[in-house]
């Protein structure tokens, strides 16, 4: 059986942002309780997340912004970058972690330690932009990982699949003029954070879906717009930024997706892709804040996988 990387540290369990905050420590603890009953537990490798370095957030992140994150880390208390987005004496070392762990996962997967990664983390990253900290996110993991591979690796096609249901502006503002990746992200629109509807580019497939959107849609809009262009550009390596907030039952959107509906993309992208990618996977978690629908979402996915 092929293996998958689970790459964690129980500093993302550490990070809160307030009593009631839906990017809470408990989504993780849902993923790992949903994982313990799987039947594939022995394709499963646990690996602890290294804390990025400012050599890689400097890849992605302006230097003074960068700083900023670093002098802003409270002693006790919260402090509020955003209404949305606070930081608690733990934070700093959960966001290193969380772009680390995704870093680390590309090396694993390169060098063939294992076939694929999920990186179990919070915070998330894709709303992360090259000077501003917002929706839930300090750093850009994927884009860190993104530059990993580019620069580390000497990849020249990477594409990035962000099925999150919200807008990945973070990472189409970091990316924007990197045409060695293709970047393919389905979102609600209008919705926060009311961007990528009049995006125009030839590596950015942004796809704009309405309130609503159930998996007979949202399937076919991906089918007539993403795969085809996918199979063409022939990645070396796929990207996932993998948000389960498009789940019936969450509360902060308004989609219709079940689990059957992440397994279909999941496997669909990486038959497309199989020749050149040869499978190889870096997913990492964004949203997903019900927590009974998120373990069995984030299962289905895994499962495409192997």
């Amino acid at each position: 059986m092929k293996s998958i990387g689970i790459i964690s540290h129980p500093d993302c369990l550490r990070h809160e942002m307030g009593k009631g905050h839906p990017e809470q420590p408990a989504r993780l603890t849902a993923i790992e309780e949903a994982l313990q009953k799987v039947d594939f537990k022995e394709a499963l490798k646990n690996y602890e997340a290294p804390l990025a370095t400012r050599e890689q957030l400097g890849k992605v992140h302006e230097a003074d912004y960068i700083d900023e994150i670093f002098s802003l880390a409270p002693k006790s208390g919260l402090i509020y970058l955003d209404p949305d987005t606070a930081m608690n004496p733990y934070t700093l070392s959960a966001a290193l972690r969380a772009a680390g762990a995704v870093a680390y996962g590309v090396d694993l997967v390169m060098t063939g330690k294992v076939d694929k990664v999920f990186c179990m983390v919070r915070p998330p990253g894709h709303h992360a932009e090259k000077a501003r900290a917002m929706g839930f996110c300090f750093f850009n993991n994927i884009a860190v990982g993104v530059k990993q591979a580019l620069e580390q690796h000497q990849l020249t096609h990477v594409a990035i699949i962000d099925f999150d249901v919200h807008h990945g502006n973070g990472t189409e503002n970091i990316l924007q003029q990197e045409e060695r990746v293709l970047l393919c992200s389905s979102f609600q629109h209008p919705f926060y954070p009311f961007s990528g509807a009049e995006t125009a580019s030839d590596h950015i497939l942004n796809l704009p879906l309405p309130e609503g959107t159930h998996g007979q849609l949202w399937r076919k809009q991906i089918e007539d717009k993403w795969l085809e262009k996918m199979r063409d550009f022939k990645p070396q390596l796929l990207f996932f930024s993998a948000g389960f907030d498009g789940y019936k039952n969450d509360e902060l959107a308004h989609f219709c997706l079940v689990e059957e509906d992440y397994f279909w993309l999941t496997e669909q992208v990486l038959q497309v892709t199989e020749e050149s990618a040869h499978r190889r996977v870096i997913s990492v978690l964004e949203g997903g804040y019900n927590l009974e629908g998120l373990g069995p979402c984030v299962v289905a996915h895994l499962r495409a996988m192997l």
